[in-house]
């Protein structure tokens, strides 16, 4: 009676080291996927970062660039009409300066509005492709836990 309790108690002990042993195993695979998707999301929050440095850096920078050659039309065009002796060429140099700033304000203002256009292209096209992989992957995957 005390041989069978004992194998008993072995074969207890043996299914629980058995059981101990899967259950790492399938904390693992458990921590492993868990990465994948941490990293997967990781991965979209960088392309999200970098396309919203661009867009700020090419917005940035037409603003520096609008603003430093504002500063060189309003000296050249501030020169002609001081230094300009017809009075007949100072009314032109000052309708040429009012369409030169009309025309380099449109221009900046196209290039943000462009900026902008194509941040949400690339968001919808390349942002939103990677969402949708990594939500179909998350749903794909989770039957194929169960199975393992």
């Amino acid at each position: 009676m005390l041989f069978l309790a004992l194998c008993g108690l072995c074969v207890a002990y043996w299914q629980l080291l058995l059981c101990r042993r899967q259950a790492r195993i399938l904390n693992s695979h458990r921590a492993a996927a868990h990465s994948a998707i941490q990293r997967s999301r990781m991965d979209l929050l960088e392309v999200r970062n970098r396309a919203r440095l661009l867009e700020d850096s090419v917005s940035s920078g037409a603003s520096a660039v609008e603003k430093l050659h504002k500063a060189i039309s309003n000296t050249t065009f501030g020169l002609i009409d001081l230094f300009s002796k017809d009075e007949e060429f100072r009314k032109t140099a000052r309708k040429a300066r009012t369409t030169h700033d009309e025309t380099s304000q449109q221009i900046y203002r196209t290039v943000r509005t462009t900026n902008k256009a194509l941040h949400i292209l690339a968001d919808t096209l390349i942002i939103g492709k990677a969402e949708k992989r990594i939500a179909s992957r998350k749903r794909g995957s989770m039957p194929g836990e169960d199975s393992q």
